[in-house]
């Protein structure tokens, strides 16, 4: 059977997309093939045939050229602070760790509204699209008294763009006088914050194949909220049936709050609090020993890893090789834009590979490697493997087209999946969900964006300005 012959699928019916011409298609699927030449059709948002330039291809409402193109599934973005845009490259907190850098941006935050949620998210899921992101989540822990409904307003903002969106209730307890970081301003006590929780997933989370909106529920991290929300979250959503995250062993001083705090390590804290789930993903997962990496695998509990997050504030290499040849699943995240600044997920993929290399060597990671997990890798931490993260029938239409040619290209031959992360950088030129475009030849489909950037300019300003 020739290359590709077994992607044929009859389908007689008119697709409503249909990308063809492609010099590759990374399909991504359970058997990881690859099309030379290959077409994708999209119907009713889902996949309905996946091709070589030998399949006949369905007639369609609309095509996609993908000529001099790799074509792969749409990225997901498992761990994000759109809010964080509003402060980005913030110059007093450019030189600090991760605790020195909180303590001088809490204060900004405490500023949030509904206006500048909605705002941010907007700015924030345009850029990632434009980086070949479909899916996001996003973690908004901070909820200023009187600052309205951020989350309803940052669905709002996803709908409007056309992007598939998970956030997730975000949440602090413990102040700077209950001996956490954060002031008074911009923590809740836990009764408001499990009923803000369970109201958010009673309006917005979609259970349905194919889903453009999901909830999951948050907690901050082991120093910002109490031992009792982090156990009374995980038995809320179990009653709720939603995913749970929070971060975890991001840096060593984690560990020693920790110690210090509770006696015990980050891991054996989430294993008290009843979090040792394959409901649960966590940010970042740097510091975790070789035993714990294998409780967690043993748990199936998913990690967002966030190369550039990790470098720009000196937290460390995570052991990604160690926690997948575990079980874990893991995919990436971009992290806040006030700790990554670029909130690009074909930067992430490529940072990804490099630490995979510098970890463990030159051959430990491949470019086919950092886009599974920015794609299967992170569905499976978001719980959708099988309906987002792969080009097959019955998945999500979701998809991205790469261009490949030009002065960055030049000599890229003989491998296009390696050449898309090794050199570049690039951005996508179609992104496609659910079978619409969100970018299209580069560009964000969306008119409003201009008029948004605007108004994130004087949000930003206003939160920046001096306390």
């Amino acid at each position: 059977m020739a290359r590709g012959q077994d992607a044929r699928v009859e389908n007689t019916a008119r697709a409503d997309l249909l990308v063809v011409d492609a010099e590759l298609v990374a399909t991504v699927d359970d058997t990881r093939r690859e099309i030379a030449g290959g077409w994708v059709a999209i119907t009713d948002g889902l996949i309905s045939g996946v091709g070589s330039a030998a399949d006949p291809t369905p007639d369609a409402v609309r095509t996609l050229d993908a000529r001099s193109c790799l074509v792969t599934p749409g990225l997901v973005n498992t761990h994000h602070h759109l809010y964080q845009n509003l402060t980005r490259a913030f110059a007093p907190a450019l030189t600090g760790g991760l605790f020195e850098w909180l303590v001088a941006l809490y204060p900004l935050w405490a500023r949030l509204d509904e206006e500048a949620a909605y705002v941010s998210a907007y700015v924030g899921l345009a850029e990632l699209a434009l980086s070949g992101c479909t899916t996001s989540t996003d973690h908004l822990y901070v909820h200023p008294r009187g600052a309205g409904d951020l989350i309803s307003a940052e669905v709002a903002a996803a709908r409007d763009l056309g992007m598939r969106f998970h956030p997730t209730r975000g949440s602090m307890s413990l102040s700077r006088k209950d001996g956490g970081l954060p002031p008074d301003s911009v923590v809740q006590d836990d009764e408001e914050i499990l009923a803000d929780s369970k109201r958010l997933v009673e309006a917005h989370h979609d259970r349905s194949p194919g889903a453009m909106t999901r909830i999951a529920l948050a907690p901050c991290s082991p120093f910002s909220v109490s031992t009792s929300l982090m156990a009374q979250t995980a038995e809320l959503a179990e009653a709720l049936d939603v995913r749970l995250h929070t971060h975890l062993c991001e840096t060593q001083d984690e560990d020693a709050f920790c110690m210090e705090r509770f006696g015990r390590r980050p891991v054996d804290y989430l294993a008290d609090v009843g979090w040792m789930s394959d409901r649960v993903w966590l940010a970042h997962t740097v510091w975790p020993s070789a035993d714990e990496i294998a409780r967690l695998g043993a748990a199936r509990v998913g990690a967002a890893h966030c190369p550039s997050s990790n470098m720009i504030l000196g937290s460390g290499l995570a052991p990604v090789a160690e926690l997948r040849a575990a079980g874990a699943p893991v995919g990436l995240g971009v992290d806040g834009s006030a700790s990554a600044d670029s909130a690009s997920l074909w930067l992430e993929a490529r940072t990804a590979m490099l630490q995979g290399k510098l970890r463990n060597g030159a051959g430990a990671m491949s470019a086919r490697d950092a886009l599974e997990m920015a794609t299967r890798g992170g569905a499976a931490v978001l719980g959708r493997a099988g309906e987002i993260g792969q080009l097959s029938v019955g998945a999500c239409g979701d998809l991205v087209v790469w261009p490949l040619s030009g002065v960055r290209f030049a000599g890229a031959l003989s491998d296009p999946v390696e050449a898309w992360l090794r050199c570049g950088p690039v951005d996508a030129r179609h992104t496609v969900v659910a079978g619409r475009p969100v970018v299209e030849d580069g560009v964000p489909v969306h008119a409003g964006l201009d008029e948004q950037l605007a108004v994130h300019r004087r949000v930003s300003t206003a939160m920046q300005a001096a306390l």
